[in-house]
């Protein structure tokens, strides 16, 4: 027995959530890329690069997402859910692939003798460190509200943005400070020193959300908070007498359960079936995130007599 609804405003929720970061991101990306180059600020051009990065990921994540709305069909009995997976490992693959550039970039400028960056920049860095921590706590809310992999390594580009913002500050304010107090050319390279260790922050950040993407996409079960109230909520219906066997994989922003119950072996074949209906509402009702149920119905049995 299957049950399915309809996708509900969880996708469209998540594809709004992403388009305004998009938009945020190109404009933060154009300042950057203009006031590092322009205030010879190596970190600051990272910075910017880490954010055509974000544009990318975003756009990833707005078609995984349209993708996964989409209903199921003849083909895809299941939905389209897995898009939403694959547009999270994506996200994180460049994150990591970023993190890769930039770092080999910042070693070759620490080797190269270059302008210290100009004071102004910081101000431009200040302005970024602000949006971006807001737009990753915005975004992130909604990728936890909704329970979406690509939504939440969204936030976690966003919030590396703001990280690796936060990383050219220090190294360009080292820098400025000390190329002011007499402290010689060298201190220009602390600019250089900041781009590398955000690389090294942005390159751990797409390596950890890799993870939970690729458990998606091998339907791997999810933790205790799902299974645990999925078997209680089977349990509590009147004629269960025992559960046999319990399934969980996840599909995008859904759940799919496959439960064997255990009943009376006198129980009518109507019976049994009003059994699995009430099994199946208890179970919608208990988890909202599950979109799809199969029960199968089996006679009981003492522990040990099988």
């Amino acid at each position: 027995m299957t049950a399915t609804t309809p996708p509900g405003g969880a996708a469209a929720r998540g594809i709004r959530s992403t388009q305004a970061g998009l938009l945020i991101n190109a404009l933060l990306a154009t300042i950057k890329l203009a006031a590092g180059l322009i205030g010879n600020a190596y970190a600051l051009v990272a910075d910017a690069a880490e954010s055509m990065a974000d544009i990318l990921s975003s756009l990833i994540v707005w078609g995984g997402l349209a993708i996964a709305a989409q209903p199921a069909d003849e083909n895809h009995p299941y939905g389209h859910g897995k898009a939403e997976a694959l547009a999270g490992a994506a996200v994180s693959l460049i994150l990591v692939g970023a993190a890769i550039g930039i770092a080999l970039e910042a070693a070759q400028q620490i080797r190269t003798p270059h302008h210290v960056p100009a004071a102004w920049t910081l101000v431009v860095l200040g302005l970024v460190m602000t949006v971006k921590w807001r737009l990753a706590r915005r975004v992130g809310a909604v990728g936890a509200d909704i329970g979406s992999t690509a939504v939440k390594a969204d936030a976690s580009h966003h919030l590396s943005d703001a990280i690796t913002s936060a990383a050219a500050f220090v190294g360009i304010s080292i820098a400025v400070a000390g190329a002011r107090f007499g402290g010689g050319p060298q201190w220009a390279q602390a600019d250089d020193w900041a781009a590398l260790f955000a690389a090294g922050v942005i390159g751990y950040n797409g390596a950890h959300l890799l993870r939970p993407a690729l458990h998606d996409l091998m339907d791997r079960m999810p933790g205790d908070e799902i299974v645990a109230p999925v078997a209680a909520a089977a349990r509590s219906v009147p004629g269960v007498l025992a559960i046999e066997k319990l399934v969980v994989r996840k599909a995008g922003m859904h759940y799919f359960v496959d439960i064997h119950v255990q009943a009376d072996p006198a129980t009518s074949l109507h019976d049994a079936h009003v059994i699995g209906g009430c099994v199946k509402g208890a179970i919608r009702q208990a988890v909202p995130a599950v979109h799809g149920v199969l029960v199968h119905m089996e006679p009981y049995e003492e522990p040990g007599t099988a």
